[in-house]
């Protein structure tokens, strides 16, 4: 199966990986003005948007699903964006397949090992029963019971649509993502490296990415850049959308 896509533009192709919970719908704003220099491909993962849904989740499996997904387009030499559990698929994707990528951006994440920190989501997701639940605003109130940021609710109410005529779901495979949780933190094997042009990207008011992660990021990356994008957190695209999309462009370019 190939994962589902929006692609937008043309040019040079610009793949766009979403993170933990998230879709390529995420990043149309962005996408939209990365159209006017790229093909822009907003690409669902796996258990994810509007992709197929598996028991099984890696990111072995998410590096396979998107060379699949490049031979099948019959893309070349792709400038590769990934945001957090993306930027962890990017990592392994360039490290796997270094001859297939021209640039690549990570996004608030760095090559380590995360110890798993999305209980408190995963709880308030599998505390909604849809067989019992109507109405959106309904979902918002159980969610509200574990979540307090506006945002991260609103983020995760995206997820949410009319599966049928009187039924909601997640769009998300929530099954597999609270079986599989322990996989979205793990590091990028030892002795990958991508020699590429690198560049990443860290929320000024995110701890994603440390300062004593800079030496693991040289060693797997030794042609990165690590730049710090201010007023941000972890969804520093969505945050500081204008200073995220200069930076990205003038590092392409």
């Amino acid at each position: 199966m190939i994962l589902h896509s929006k692609i937008l533009g043309n040019g040079k192709p610009l793949l766009i990986l979403h993170g933990y919970f998230g879709m390529g719908d995420n990043w149309k704003s962005l996408a939209n003005q990365f159209a006017t220099d790229f093909e822009v491909h907003l690409i669902d993962q796996r258990n994810h948007g509007r992709s197929f849904h598996s028991d099984d989740f890696s990111y072995e499996l998410m590096v396979a699903d998107l060379e699949k997904y490049i031979n099948h387009y019959q893309l070349e030499k792709i400038n590769l964006i990934g945001h957090s559990m993306g930027g962890k698929t990017a990592m392994l994707f360039a490290t796997s397949f270094p001859k297939m990528v021209e640039h690549l951006i990570i996004a608030d994440i760095s090559p380590r090992y995360y110890s798993p920190h999305h209980e408190f989501i995963l709880d308030a997701l599998n505390a909604v029963d849809f067989s019992e639940i109507t109405k959106r605003r309904d979902v918002e109130t159980i969610l509200s019971n574990y979540i307090d940021e506006t945002g991260v609710k609103q983020f995760l109410l995206k997820n949410v649509y009319w599966q049928e005529k009187d039924q909601l779901a997640y769009r998300f495979n929530l099954d597999s993502l609270t079986i599989n949780n322990d996989e979205v933190g793990i590091a990028l094997p030892s002795f990958n490296i991508f020699e590429g042009d690198t560049l990443f990207l860290k929320g000024a008011n995110s701890g994603y990415i440390a300062k004593e992660d800079e030496p693991l990021i040289e060693a797997h990356f030794p042609n990165a850049k690590i730049q710090s994008i201010p007023n941000a957190g972890h969804w520093l695209h969505a945050e500081n959308p204008k200073e995220f999309y200069k930076l990205v462009i003038d590092f392409i370019k």
